[in-house]
């Protein structure tokens, strides 16, 4: 079985349309353990319940942002080592900055292709 096989990652994201363009690239790398949230509330709330290996979150979202959410991961012992990859329209060095404060291990510019994907997510869990 391989780590895809394996891999159960959170998507979470405010739009629709980029949910499934996430969705999409992950089964594309063979990755079928995939839940969604649409806002980090209700995210940090499932991740709590069920903590998965890896998170793929939007960065602007109404409420609790991507890095609330990666702040809520990492101060919950169950869920402070779950890799996080912030998905974001901007490479403004003070958000990666403060993301790596938190513990961010990755980010994606959009718009990103499969493969850019690909090489994030195996940058944090491991070659899928």
């Amino acid at each position: 079985m391989s780590l895809a096989d394996k891999l159960r990652v959170m998507v979470v994201d405010d739009t629709s349309v980029s949910r499934a363009l996430i969705v999409d690239a992950l089964d594309q790398m063979g990755v079928r353990g995939v839940s969604l949230a649409k806002d980090g509330k209700s995210a940090l709330t499932a991740l709590m319940a069920q903590p998965v290996h890896l998170v793929i979150s939007d960065m602007n979202m109404p409420g609790l942002d991507g890095l609330a959410l990666l702040k809520g991961l990492r101060e919950f012992k169950p869920t402070s080592r779950i890799g996080f990859i912030l998905v974001t329209g901007s490479a403004d060095r003070t958000l990666v900055e403060r993301g790596r404060a938190f513990g961010l291990n990755n980010v994606v510019l959009k718009p990103f292709s499969v493969a850019s994907l690909r090489t994030a997510v195996e940058q944090v869990v491991g070659r899928l």
